[in-house]
């Protein structure tokens, strides 16, 4: 098993992750998130294809909103 940095801590993973693949296992809504993987934001267009190798340093914002 490896690991990623996933917003300033060390996250298991097995190999590759696709990214929609990670934020379902964080319960996070594709729509509702912005991420950044090594200090370049990844377009929402892109989530689907985009894949996450070990050493990789992932930002996950998740929006809520509220008032």
């Amino acid at each position: 098993m490896t690991t990623i940095l996933l917003n300033g801590d060390p996250y298991p993973i097995d190999g590759q992750l696709q990214l929609l693949s990670l934020l379902e296992r964080l319960n996070m809504r594709q729509g509702r998130v912005a991420v950044e993987i090594n200090r370049e934001i990844v377009p929402k267009a892109n989530y689907a294809h985009t894949v996450i190798k070990p050493g990789d340093n992932v930002e996950v914002i998740n929006f809520v909103g509220g008032g």
